[in-house]
């Protein structure tokens, strides 16, 4: 795969990753927080904001691997 069209994937993924990532998260904390404390939401989004990031990090990993040689 040329490395311009594994780069514009990559991106695309990332960007619909954050999107719906950030909705299915407040989702959430609207559904189940709604009547919780200052500690619970602290820590629900301090979970949630760290999470995101490994799916992000294999998409970067792909995106960045070694292109195949077509040989």
């Amino acid at each position: 795969m040329p490395v311009r069209l594994k780069k514009f994937i990559g991106m695309i993924a990332l960007v619909a990753l954050v999107v719906l990532y950030a909705l299915i998260a407040t989702t959430v904390a609207t559904a189940r927080l709604a009547e919780a404390g200052a500690v619970a939401h602290l820590a629900y989004f301090f979970f949630t904001g760290l999470l995101w990031v490994l799916p992000a990090m294999a998409i970067i990993k792909w995106m960045a691997g070694r292109p195949q040689d077509n040989r």
